[in-house]
């Protein structure tokens, strides 16, 4: 069945499986600590919210490969990867 442009049903996704959400997140965390260490952070469109899982499990790996802690921001189509920003220590603080 034909539908006039304006009209088209939305692409339908497959969800990933097991084995392609875990090779996902392997690739992704080497590609993501790559551009955290050359250019400090990873933008990506992450628009539904098993997208937005996956890269957040990306993320995780990647702190815990560069031992360093890293967050993610999800607004609903992007997905922000960067370097947390340390809190001073109350020590220093008086």
């Amino acid at each position: 069945m034909t539908h006039p442009f304006s009209t088209q049903p939305a692409p339908r996704r497959t969800p990933l499986n097991a084995e392609e959400r875990a090779r996902g997140e392997i690739n992704f965390s080497r590609l993501v600590t790559e551009h955290l260490v050359t250019k400090g952070r990873f933008r990506i469109t992450a628009d539904t919210p098993e997208m937005v899982d996956l890269w957040q499990a990306v993320a995780r790996r990647a702190g815990e490969t560069l031992g360093r802690p890293v967050v993610s921001y999800a607004n609903g189509r992007d997905i922000v990867i960067t370097f947390a920003q340390e809190a001073p220590s109350l020590a220093t603080q008086e």
